[in-house]
């Protein structure tokens, strides 16, 4: 008979959640399964190529050595196989949902430059997804991060140089996001622009820095997209601060102005007593 009245408790570190184990567990079959059936529509390909004997000539070759894929529920292991051939000429299978050197889901990825914009230090991000994936969670360090950092300047710097010819944009919105940071003399803003092409599709054109709302801000950033092959928008929407539309006016003369009824809606609604402002949002909704 055991007397003792000592109980064992897990570690600091580690949750216990039956609940994303049994998910993680089903996720890793499953992703077992499904590369498994990427290797037999692979061999498939190679049905009729035969050995001088009449066997297949490209057969499975067992399993690389298991590793973990990082995801949304923490790290889901995987062995992709292996194929090979018997005929003399290699052949090489390569698993189009777990390619070779990956190991953080695409989700992950997008997941880290929300948390560093939230003010998530480089050095803090391998703690921080700890957290939320799960003590087994690696590969996250400040190099990594950084490494990330000039990966996604690169992405951006192409995105806002994309050709724009190949749509014709029919409206546009305008607005200027301020940060509440402030620059050696001047508010630092934000200014975006948002089109909408014949099917109807909309898109971010681009997203500047800008100081204040300044006329020259927005009209640099025209003629930038003119530049990149922007077309005169039938329509363009905006607020009331007057250097977009002096810019606009400049840039692309033929087209049409309208007021944003959000912000104008926003304005009015700054005038009225707190009391008022859901039936006076009601009415102006009505109106519109």
């Amino acid at each position: 008979m055991n007397d003792t009245t000592i109980i064992a408790f897990s570690g600091r570190d580690a949750v216990a959640d039956p609940l994303t184990e049994l998910i993680r567990k089903g996720a890793r079959e499953l992703l077992q399964a499904a590369v498994e059936a990427e290797r037999d529509i692979f061999l498939a390909e190679f049905a009729e190529r035969r050995t001088s004997d009449g066997r297949a000539a490209v057969v499975g070759g067992g399993y690389h050595p298991e590793r973990a894929i990082q995801t949304g529920i923490g790290p889901v292991t995987v062995k992709v196989p292996k194929v090979r051939a018997k005929d003399g000429k290699p052949v090489t299978f390569r698993s189009a949902l777990v390619p070779p050197y990956v190991r953080k889901a695409k989700s992950i990825e997008a997941a880290l430059p929300w948390l560093y914009l939230k003010g998530i230090s480089t050095g803090e991000m391998g703690s921080a997804l700890k957290m939320l994936l799960g003590p087994d969670a690696t590969g996250f360090s400040a190099k990594t991060i950084s490494r990330l950092k000039v990966q996604w300047a690169a992405e951006y710097d192409d995105w806002r140089k994309a050709d724009l010819s190949r749509d014709e944009w029919v409206y546009v919105w305008a607005d200027g996001i301020y940060s509440g940071l402030r620059g050696n003399d001047d508010r630092l803003c934000v200014l975006v622009v948002i089109g909408v092409n014949v099917l109807g599709e909309k898109h971010f054109l681009t997203i500047e820095d800008g100081v204040r709302e300044s006329t020259q801000s927005w009209r640099e950033m025209l003629l930038g997209l003119k530049n990149r092959g922007l077309n005169a928008p039938k329509l363009a929407t905006g607020d009331g601060a007057m250097g977009f539309w002096a810019a606009l006016e400049e840039v692309f003369p033929s087209t049409r102005q309208q007021r944003c009824w959000m912000h104008k809606t926003g304005n009015v609604l700054n005038y009225l007593p707190k009391r008022t402002q859901p039936k006076a949002k009601k009415m102006l909704h009505d109106i519109w």
